[in-house]
């Protein structure tokens, strides 16, 4: 966000627009002498670029999550009026989410400091692709037409408009293109980020219009999207280089250079370029006219007849663009143990989140059991019967279900060793620790016994019942088997634009699910049940013949992560818990939780000499729906509990007033499942979280 000042515009301070994010040198550079160590909840570990107005520090959220945190020079933040702009900035960019953008994830205008984060999109930008490997072709050209048209018209939809459509301004991601840059933009209700009177925006980018009268709307914008495309495609501007006044006179009198430029691109640019504003293509047009070209490329591509549906287009965009991955690896982190084996793993935003989305659960502010009934939306999972499929006991007589006692199937236990005693199982791979093969996926059939579809229903209830928890359940698993491997695959997506954080999520769920139905087969028909092994996997489109492996485990060696019979808290099951709620008992019981922690170290001083606490000292608490979990972590903002006593002091109230709550909902609520916590609490020292206790509650 923000903006070079055009050239030409002598009149325009040096101070005008705040330095772009856009504009960084990629990769992580160290940090320099009077960088800050941290910049509100984000850990900074270098520098992405600097600028006139600030620098650029790369930065990780608790969670992991890279973001670019602009950090505004303190000479330019005891300028008033430029505060006042880039509190309009924030203002405008908070409004703007689709396809294609960057979104803000946290800011301070109002910082003795001012600050603001975005994602951290990995690759360099149009023109300094283009001058290192030349022109964008074939499917990867139409792509990018598509996704910054969709671009253009999310911001539209807002009432913004960008003001500043450059190749400068536009990123080319592995994930395809993303528009930036936001720092001089305009309200449509006339509001303005930059004085009037002061020409913004970038000669041979700039509209007509603009020119003649200052007119900036979103006609301009896609006046610069057809000079945009025709660059990519071409190579050259398509009003040519020199003086900024001929090129102006160029913009606003000659036609552009399109030669060279595909014939089906031709219509859609010379809408978007023509001079009068009102005969221009609207970017939601432009943007369904592309995909439309898009989708006949992609089809051509992959040898399919049929005319693609609009709707499928986000899928083919991703699929289409072909640009290489940038890892730097001054980003990397050690990656924390767990005892499944995870393939990919996924990046994971939580405070930036709750910064834009309203807050982490209560941001303000040990039984392994089976599935149960979820409250506020979440589906009634199947739980895995004692009894085995045949209608039998496991001792072969009879099942006497109408006489049989009521049991709560949440005090179930999933069993950590089902094949213990069994001399012959039908499943013979315990203990393998070989990855599942990409062949064994592709060979996997859906389910066809009436066992197997007994299977398949666990599974699929219980995932969707943990995703429902964070409004994940459109992400619709499918569960196939292959017998000879005995392995169950879970697949999901394809999901255009997903974040990855939820791709982790279905992750974890996929494997818990999958291994507690597992083991209760494995349990209850040892010498019949073949199935052992698990796998998730993930498609990025429908047609994909072959899908990412994420994760494999197998149900032979528990389903819950214990050390020495107790369980533990973990990196992954906080990220889940930092992810927002959106059940309403898991929102209620998280804003009274956090309260009663409050309440009982206040109680507890008079014993053991500590300060007093409040709400706002930074207590926030999630919940893991994977392993049923509460999550407490506080980034200590006051110091307050920098000490070894303080700390324990602190678990010890978590324990207190966290069981408290989560037993009374237990015994009240018969779908509540949460009974384990976790306590972490950020280092100074080493810039990390570390977990500083975690249990199980009595049930």
């Amino acid at each position: 966000m923000g903006v070079c000042q055009p050239h030409g515009a002598s009149s325009q301070k040096r101070n005008e627009h705040p330095v772009s994010i856009a504009r960084v040198e990629g990769r992580v550079q160290p940090a320099r002498s009077g960088d800050p160590k941290r910049v509100g909840p984000y850990r900074i570990i270098g520098r992405l670029g600097s600028g006139g107005m600030g620098t650029v520090p790369a930065g990780l959220d608790p969670a992991g999550l890279r973001v670019a945190v602009k950090v505004i020079h303190p000479a330019q933040a005891e300028d008033h009026e430029f505060r006042a702009r880039f509190r309009r900035e924030v203002q405008l960019s908070s409004r703007v989410h689709g396809p294609c953008l960057i979104p803000l994830l946290a800011a301070d205008p109002d910082a003795e400091t001012p600050w603001l984060a975005t994602v951290y999109a990995p690759g360099v930008t149009l023109d300094q692709h283009l001058a290192a490997h030349g022109a964008l072709t074939g499917a990867t050209l139409y792509a990018f037409a598509t996704g910054t048209a969709q671009a253009l018209a999310a911001i539209h939809s807002t009432g913004v408009v960008h003001r500043d459509v450059k190749p400068q301004n536009v990123i080319l991601t592995p994930a395809g293109p993303r528009v930036l840059d936001l720092g001089i933009a305009h309200a449509a209700d006339g509001t303005s980020v930059t004085r009037t009177g002061v020409m913004t925006g970038t000669p041979g980018w700039i509209s007509p219009e603009h020119y003649r009268t200052g007119t900036a709307g979103p006609e301009g914008d896609m006046f610069a999207w057809g000079a945009l495309v025709a660059y990519a495609a071409t190579g050259r501007l398509p009003f040519g280089t020199g003086a900024p006044d001929v090129v102006a006179y160029r913009a606003m009198s000659e036609e552009p250079d399109l030669d060279g430029l595909p014939g089906e691109l031709r219509e859609p640019l010379t809408k978007a370029l023509a001079k009068n504003p009102a005969e221009r293509i609207r970017a939601e047009a432009a943007a369904e006219e592309c995909a439309r070209l898009l989708a006949r490329q992609t089809t051509q591509v992959l040898g399919t007849a049929a005319e693609p549906e609009p709707t499928r287009i986000s899928e083919r965009l991703t699929t289409a663009w072909n640009l290489p991955d940038m890892e730097d690896p001054a980003w990397s982190l050690p990656t924390p143990p767990t005892r499944r084996r995870a393939l990919i793993t996924a990046a994971v935003t939580a405070i930036a989140i709750a910064a834009v989305s309203g807050g982490i659960v209560a941001f303000y502010s040990s039984n392994d059991r089976a599935d149960a009934d979820l409250p506020s939306g979440r589906t009634a999972p199947s739980t895995p019967s004692p009894i085995g499929a045949s209608g039998t006991t496991t001792a072969g007589t009879p099942a006497e279900t109408p006489s049989a006692p009521v049991v709560d199937p949440r005090t179930i236990r999933i069993p950590k060793d089902p094949l213990a005693g069994v001399t012959n199982p039908a499943y013979t791979r315990a203990g393998e620790e070989t990855q599942p093969h990409p062949d064994e996926w592709s060979a996997s059939t859906i389910a066809a016994s009436p066992e197997e579809h007994d299977a398949e229903k666990a599974i699929r209830d219980r995932m969707t019942s943990m995703l429902a928890t964070k409004d994940m359940d459109f992400m619709k698993p499918t569960i196939t088997f292959n017998q000879r491997a005995q392995t169950v695959m879970v697949t999901g997506g394809p999901v255009p634009q997903l974040p990855e954080n939820y791709q982790e999520v279905f992750r974890r769920a996929g494997e818990m699910a999958a291994c507690s139905a597992l083991a209760h087969r494995l349990k209850n028909d040892p010498t019949t049940w073949p199935y052992g092994r698990f796998a998730i996997y993930w498609k990025t489109s429908d047609g994909d013949l072959d899908a990412a492996a994420l994760g494999y485990g197998e149900a032979t060696d528990g389903c819950i992560s214990e050390t020495a019979g107790q369980w533990h808290g973990d990196e992954s099951g906080m990220a889940t818990a930092e992810i927002p709620s959106s059940d309403k008992a898991e929102i209620r019981v998280a804003g009274a939780t956090v309260k009663g922690i409050v309440s009982t170290w206040n109680t507890n001083t008079t014993e053991t000499n500590d300060d007093p606490i409040a709400l706002n000292d930074g207590i926030s608490l999630g919940f893991d729906p994977v392993e049923e979990a509460a999550y407490i972590w506080t980034d200590d903002p006051n110091n307050r509990f920098t000490s070894r006593a303080s700390q324990s002091n602190l678990t010890g109230a978590v324990e207190e007033a966290v069981c408290r709550k989560l037993t009374l909902e237990f015994h009240s609520n018969k779908s509540w499942e949460y009974i384990r916590w976790a306590v972490a609490i950020y280092d100074a020292y080493t810039g990390t979280r570390h977990f500083i206790g975690s249990g199980t509650c009595p049930s």
